[in-house]
């Protein structure tokens, strides 16, 4: 009797096999190997029941969401498909060697998530997308972070676990920018035009190769900042200047100021000591960050004169001479 073996088409339930067999009496007959869920011989390849069914949903929602379908190219099936009025795009977790240009089209876009595929480039046709505020680029093969990322209205951009080597200077561009993820890279320095990120809240520039931080991220309204895992020596004394800072995340850095000991008590600290650094008399400081007292003499003094007069009410000519003593002290003329 002879048999025959039919391998089946691998699908989300796993191999599936059949033996058949000719033989006197006995017929043909079918029997399943393999996980196919009892279900008997699979019929059209349910992933391609998925792909149609994701892109419906994206041209009734306009959430476009294809993650972790190992896509090498754009679904020639969406051509089926309206998603002009596409919004929001998942292509995470595929194998995309370039962006397909399929979703430069998309000018309703607002976020394009290219999370873990294999992109070395970005093509000039993303200038199309100008809507769009969150781009996730991460875990990709970029070197360079292409310029045309720079002319996109962006509030929150993600290149983390790239290539990267260094950020273009068309970067300070991006004025809406809050959060900014460059870590995992290997960037060597950052250009002084990320100084021009002027609503930027968050920065991740974790485990790449940098020596220095320039002293432009002192004048950015950063909530958060993370230089962890660099070559970082020092912390400008300007970034004492960072008032809105909340947290700040600098270890598996040769720090030597301030030293490992005021680093290691937290950023109240690291603070103290930077302005205590500030008030010393150096060429590359203004006057008014070498006064002795600050501007909160002046409330002092007016404090000071409040208590007097509503509090202690001494007579008027007690009264006089005692503000003419905080006067002159805090003036220091006397």
């Amino acid at each position: 009797m002879a048999a025959s073996v039919l391998l089946g088409s691998a699908d989300n339930t796993g191999l599936s096999f059949t033996v058949g067999g000719s033989g006197g009496g006995g017929g043909a007959g079918n029997v399943l190997i393999g996980n196919n869920n009892g279900l008997g011989p699979a019929g059209p390849a349910p992933w391609n029941r998925s792909l149609d069914r994701a892109l419906d949903e994206a041209s009734a929602t306009g959430c476009l969401n294809l993650s972790g379908r190992k896509l090498k190219e754009f679904p020639r099936s969406a051509a089926n498909h309206d998603l002009t009025d596409t919004t929001r795009a998942d292509l995470s977790r595929n194998r995309l060697s370039e962006l397909p240009l399929e979703v430069c089209l998309f000018v309703s876009l607002e976020s394009l998530n290219l999370y873990q595929n294999c992109l070395r480039s970005l093509p000039d046709s993303l200038l199309n997308l100008q809507a769009l505020t969150y781009l996730n680029l991460s875990r990709n093969q970029l070197p360079v972070l292409p310029v045309v990322v720079c002319s996109l209205p962006l509030k929150v951009l993600i290149a983390c676990n790239n290539k990267l080597v260094s950020l273009p200077e068309e970067l300070g561009q991006l004025r809406h920018l809050t959060e900014l993820d460059v870590s995992c890279n290997e960037i060597q320095t950052l250009p002084s035009q990320v100084g021009q990120l002027e609503a930027l809240r968050d920065l991740n520039i974790r485990r790449n190769h940098l020596v220095r931080l320039p002293p432009e991220l002192a004048e950015l309204p950063l909530v958060r900042l993370d230089f962890s895992c660099n070559k970082v020596t020092s912390i400008p004394v300007c970034y004492r200047r960072l008032t809105q800072l909340q947290t700040i995340v600098l270890d598996n850095n040769p720090l030597q100021t301030p030293p490992a000991q005021i680093c290691i008590k937290g950023k109240v600290h690291i603070f103290k000591y930077l302005n205590l650094e500030a008030s010393k008399t150096t060429p590359d400081l203004p006057d008014y960050d070498r006064r002795p007292l600050p501007f909160n003499s002046w409330c002092d003094l007016i404090t000071h004169s409040h208590i007097i007069k509503h509090h202690l009410k001494p007579r008027s000519s007690q009264r006089t001479s005692l503000l003419k003593g905080f006067y002159c002290e805090a003036n220091r003329k006397c």
